[in-house]
């Protein structure tokens, strides 16, 4: 079905409840592990209704966040959400205590019933109050960015649409673009301390309610880190600090000579080449009809999954002046349809939406037919490694988005990716900081990131920008203030997409399959193992960063 017929109807609380009621006690009285599961069927229609309804009101809120019809119907989720959470930890409670559990692991998996471990973990009843008030200041925060409105050469834009001022050509017009940008947050900065630092309480009464020290314990859990812990983070991080820090500084420094300039100043920031960087060279229609075309060559499986999202409206992409800022891949259960958001403004970044939003939602149309739900509930450092891994997948294909500057935009597409690594481990150990230290003022957590620059990115040189220079960056960093601990599963996955890198350039058909078999297990067992399985070394392990880089100065295009 076309998205623009999907129709809405705000889920009825009471019916919800009812239901919800209804199969938990069935399921309790339940006379067998077989019985279980086919009331369990019956919960994964339940559940869709649930979901499309919801993911329908996001999807449409998003795209018009002043929108007063769905701007009300976004409040009604902040706050039913986490009574609905405490619904699903009821129903998962009796699933996992049941006398039944051989027979529901064998056919749901282990990795279903170590989730919803972490999710008794990670939630009671009792913070309903305080979840709530969380999600009121995450959608307060996403609407101050979403809503920013900022005067440039006598237009105004909000942050997306700045992207192809702030990347110009031209260095002068670079400066006056972060100028404004500054000027901006520097207008904001004490409102976006404010929600943050009333996050971080927030988050923080949460995990002392539940008998945690901190938020860090807490934030794992409910990233469903369920092979892993904080440590292993950390030890990757030390890793990309030794080895991957130096390579990006030498990055930087070949994009210093290429750009032409005696030092790199942060307005030079994302640009790689004198004459500017490689933009798209149609329209977003010609850009979607050449991804189609993409996809049709690179295989069977893309080819009908791209056709789909095209005939049924599955994409909003154009860039609007009150939409909700950056891009996601969700998914429709009801139509088994995944749909993709994002802000084309210009730029190269409209190219990624096709690769990398496409690699989330192809991995989502292969698992649509799958019947056990959760082997489709993948955790986020696996679901990254679909995205970044079909970006260098399609770099076959990029001279028809960039024609003659189709090499340039490999070059820089590859240095980009080299050069986002230490900055996702710096946003990781900056949360880790924070959430270790909730008592520290605004003040202090802008002073942290400033260090932190200086351990991840010894080449930026601020130029005394009130604002960014003083530690102020990390404010626009939504993933920060919408999903803690999330940005470190982009680092995790960026490494893993780099070793299909090196395989696709050894062997293309033979990392192909690998990839499609990654897709396919999806969450049959736990990410460290559907990685080794899939042909990958695991990020967390000595000896995994050092050689990987070594292999990827061959490839930087330098």
């Amino acid at each position: 079905m076309k998205f623009s017929e999907m129709p809405y109807q705000r889920i009825d609380m009471e019916e919800t409840e009812r239901r919800y009621r209804d199969i938990i006690e069935r399921t309790r009285n339940a006379s067998s592990g077989e019985e279980q599961f086919a009331i369990h069927l019956e919960y994964y229609d339940f559940k869709e209704d649930i979901e499309t309804n919801m993911t329908i009101a996001q999807i449409r809120h998003d795209i018009d966040t002043t929108d007063a019809f769905y701007e009300k119907e976004n409040d009604f989720y902040d706050e039913v959400l986490p009574i609905l959470r405490n619904l699903e930890n009821e129903y998962a409670k009796i699933l996992y205590e049941s006398p039944y559990r051989e027979t529901l692991e064998q056919r749901l998996g282990r990795v279903t019933f170590r989730n919803m471990e972490l999710e008794f973990k990670s939630f009671d009843e009792k913070l309903i109050p305080l979840m709530q008030e969380e999600n009121a200041l995450v959608s307060r925060y996403s609407k101050l960015i979403a809503t920013a409105k900022i005067p440039f050469d006598g237009e105004i834009y909000n942050l997306s649409l700045m992207t192809k001022f702030t990347t110009a050509s031209d260095r002068s017009v670079r400066v006056r673009a972060w100028k404004a940008v500054s000027e901006y947050f520097q207008n904001v900065t004490e409102e976006i301390d404010e929600i943050y630092d009333k996050m971080v309480k927030n988050r923080t009464e949460q995990a002392h309610m539940l008998g945690y020290e901190n938020y860090i314990e807490l934030g794992y859990y409910r990233m469903n880190r369920n092979c892993y812990d904080q440590k292993m983070v950390e030890n990757f991080r030390d890793q990309i600090k030794k080895y991957f820090v130096p390579y990006a500084s030498r990055l930087h420094e070949q994009r210093r000579r290429d750009i032409g300039v005696d030092s790199l100043k942060y307005y030079d920031n994302g640009v790689y080449f004198a004459e500017g960087n490689p933009c798209p060279t149609g329209t977003p229609e010609e850009i979607l009809a050449a991804g189609q075309q993409m996809y049709r060559e690179l295989s069977v499986e893309t080819a009908e999954f791209f056709d789909f999202m095209q005939e049924n409206e599955l994409f909003d992409v154009l860039g609007r002046k009150t939409k909700r800022q950056g891009g996601y891949m969700t998914y429709l259960p009801r139509y088994k349809s995944p749909f993709i958001f994002a802000n084309f403004n210009g730029t190269s970044g409209d190219v990624d939406v096709i690769t990398h939003e496409c690699g989330h939602a192809f991995q989502g149309y292969l698992l649509r037919n799958e019947e056990i739900r959760e082997f489709a509930d993948i955790t986020m450092e696996t679901a990254e490694i679909h995205s970044m891994s079909m970006e260098y997948f399609t770099y076959d294909w990029m001279d028809r988005f960039f024609g003659e500057r189709a090499d340039d935009y490999r070059k820089m597409h590859f240095a980009d990716a080299a050069i986002f690594v230490p900055y996702g481990c710096m946003v990781d150990e900056f949360q880790h900081i924070v959430y270790a230290k909730p008592e520290m003022t605004p003040q202090q957590r802008k002073e942290t990131w400033a260090e932190l620059e200086k351990v991840y990115r010894p080449h930026l040189d601020y130029d005394q920008d009130p604002f960014f220079a003083n530690g102020g960056f990390w404010q626009r960093q939504s993933h920060i203030f919408q999903c803690p601990f999330y940005y470190i599963d982009y680092v995790l996955a960026s490494v893993c997409a780099m070793q299909f890198k090196v395989k696709m350039d050894d062997d293309f058909e033979s990392a192909w399959a690998e990839y499609l078999k990654l897709c396919n297990l999806s969450a049959r067992d736990f990410y460290i193992n559907v990685i080794q399985e899939a042909g990958l070394k695991v990020p967390f392990d000595d000896g995994c960063i050092e050689p990987l880089v070594k292999e990827l100065e061959k490839k930087a295009f330098v």
